[in-house]
């Protein structure tokens, strides 16, 4: 098993995709669909969230169950930002109409 040092947890891009490919085809899985978030450590993307649907890929060579925590905890942090964020929109909203 490879050693983890610096992990980067960040939104996937187009650049992304053949890498997302290829970690779909190591987990034995279907490509992630939707914005994806991505744990990256070394150039290397090893665990994956697709946002729109929860479910995860992983490289099976790499211990990665912290990563794939990491990566529902940022997204769950992501979900209540954003709702907190159309809450306030709504109520300026509502406030200059």
């Amino acid at each position: 098993m490879k050693q983890l040092d610096d992990i980067t947890i960040r939104t996937a891009t187009a650049a992304d995709d053949d890498r997302l490919r290829r970690l779909a085809a190591l987990d034995s899985a279907r490509p992630l669909r939707g914005e994806i978030l991505v744990a990256e450590s070394g150039g290397d993307v090893l665990a994956a969230l697709s946002m729109t649907t929860g479910r995860t890929v992983a490289d099976p060579f790499t211990r990665t169950a912290d990563l794939v925590d990491l990566l529902q905890v940022r997204a769950a942090r992501q979900d209540a930002a954003r709702a907190r964020g159309s809450g306030r929109r709504r109520a300026l909203r509502l406030r200059t109409a």
